[in-house]
């Protein structure tokens, strides 16, 4: 779906070819299509961020007075630098599947058009 297989090279990540190799399915529905991703890509860092809120509290607990809170959003925040790039692309694939389903007999159907979505 990427021209690039690397999400971390930031100078092409969101590279993408006009429609599929495969199947001939335009990626870009409409104008501003991919706007709708940033809705996406927040759900991801919100459920992220509750995983690894709740892997702290089970792992190592939650306390203030010792700044376990602190170092827990530290990670968390460093997580969520180090990991959008990657989201960011997961974002963009979850959300181009809300509009167009995969279809097993695609060869013989055609892709769907911007005015179907």
């Amino acid at each position: 779906m990427f021209k690039n297989n690397n999400p971390w090279n930031l100078k092409k990540v969101f590279d993408m070819p006009q429609t599929c190799a495969e199947c001939g399915q335009p990626y870009e529905l409409e104008p501003g299509f991919w706007y709708g991703t940033g809705y996406v890509s927040y759900a991801l860092s919100v459920a992220l961020s509750v995983t690894t809120f709740v892997a702290w509290f089970v792992l190592i607990g939650m306390s203030t007075s010792d700044n376990r809170f602190f170092f827990w959003l530290g990670t968390n925040i460093f997580l969520l630098i180090f990991l959008q790039p990657w989201l960011m692309r997961l974002s963009r694939v979850i959300y181009l599947y809300f509009f167009v389903k995969y279809d097993p007999d695609y060869q013989s159907k055609k892709p769907v058009s911007k005015k179907e979505a």
